[in-house]
């Protein structure tokens, strides 16, 4: 209850804080890290590493430093973005925040990092997914301003899940396939059976377990939770219903193939910037797909993994033909199990061949005519 509490305290001063655009002095990215020693005050903490300094002799310190540096450094190298804001923004991170606290929190201008209660969770420092995931909070305060409450919630929510992910891949050079897909795999002491906090690539398994009962996310929109749209409803499921848009994800990656930062998070990255704060589900979704056109061509392939991605969860991408997607897949199916693109260009040789038929067709009754 104390850590759900303060969260939401935390959680409101997120939401002020965003409010104030470039309140953060700029600094390139720069980090320090505090140590709040276990206090709740952080004005009161001491500094315990910074950019110029050694490495500290604390390790949950070190890993802090670390967590923000390799997330500064996807948004640089991936998005040529000047961290959080895009504007240079400083990185402050205050480790061992109050006593058994099970969070870490990104509160609009710095990192808070619980130490965990050793019974359910470990130290918050030592999961890469956790710390990109509450630093995407800022990405997307600071383009989309997703609402956090209903579907532009747990779309916000799914798109710190998303950078998570894609920066614990990028950091291991993990292709889609060969990546875990699971947030926060790290922090759960090895008391409690649970693989991770969320699964992207099977939303709903990711625990089931007598403390925490069944992972309750869903992956289609037919099994969408409707929640209340208040603190006890998780703000109308914001935590729950990231699994559909995150399976969407899940699906593009694998689709597209490869490095999922690539051509997949390029996209989404995308359409972040292009989604306000009321973005649905159905908006979002017809943004990958467009976006995906915008970057890589219509009919790509990578178009197509948008298009049966979304499918695949239930949310049909406006103005497109329910069978578009399916049938481009037969089609590479029938020809020997070749890729999406191939199997377009397959396709589209097999239009052309029917379409020559029916002319010489239309040539030979011609003739007849003629004759008679």
């Amino acid at each position: 209850m104390d850590t759900l509490v303060t969260t939401a305290r935390l959680r409101g001063e997120r939401a002020v804080r965003a409010s104030f655009t470039g309140a953060a002095a700029p600094g390139d990215g720069r980090r320090t890290i505090f140590d709040c020693q276990h206090g709740r005050l952080l004005a009161s903490a001491v500094m315990t590493r910074s950019e110029d300094g050694p490495a500290s002799a604390d390790d949950s310190v070190n890993r802090a430093f670390d967590g923000l540096g390799s997330t500064r450094d996807f948004y640089r190298e991936v998005f040529n973005r000047n961290s959080i804001d895009d504007r240079g923004m400083r990185l402050d991170g205050y480790a061992h925040f109050g006593v058994n606290f099970n969070n870490a929190f990104w509160d609009g201008r710095e990192m808070v990092f619980g130490d965990g209660d050793g019974k359910m969770f470990t130290d918050l420092t030592g999961s890469l997914t956790v710390v990109a995931h509450e630093l995407a909070h800022g990405v997307t305060e600071h383009t989309a301003g997703l609402a956090y409450h209903n579907q532009p919630g747990a779309l916000n929510e799914s798109i710190s899940d998303v950078f998570g992910s894609l920066v614990k891949q990028w950091s291991l050079k993990q292709s889609a396939d060969e990546a875990d897909w699971l947030i926060g795999a790290e922090i759960f002491t090895p008391g409690i059976e649970a693989d991770a906090l969320r699964s992207m690539k099977a939303p709903g398994h990711a625990y089931d377990n007598p403390q925490f009962g069944k992972d309750p996310q869903p992956d289609h929109m037919s099994k969408f939770v409707n929640l209340p749209d208040t603190d006890r409803g998780d703000y109308g499921g914001v935590h729950i219903n990231s699994g559909i848009p995150n399976k969407a994800f899940y699906l593009t990656a694998v689709g597209i193939g490869g490095f999922a930062w690539e051509a997949p998070g390029q996209i989404w990255y995308e359409s972040l910037k292009a989604s306000s704060a009321e973005t649905q589900f159905q908006d979002f979704a017809d943004t990958t797909y467009r976006k995906a056109e915008e970057l890589y061509g219509a009919g790509s392939n990578e178009q197509l993994a948008v298009l049966e991605a979304w499918q695949a969860v239930g949310i049909q991408i406006s103005g497109v033909p329910a069978g578009v997607a399916r049938a481009r897949s037969h089609a590479g199916h029938r020809n020997g199990g070749v890729g999406r693109k191939d199997g377009l260009t397959a396709l589209t040789q097999q239009i052309g061949a029917l379409s020559a038929q029916v002319t010489g067709l239309a040539k030979d009754v011609t003739a007849l005519r003629a004759r008679k």
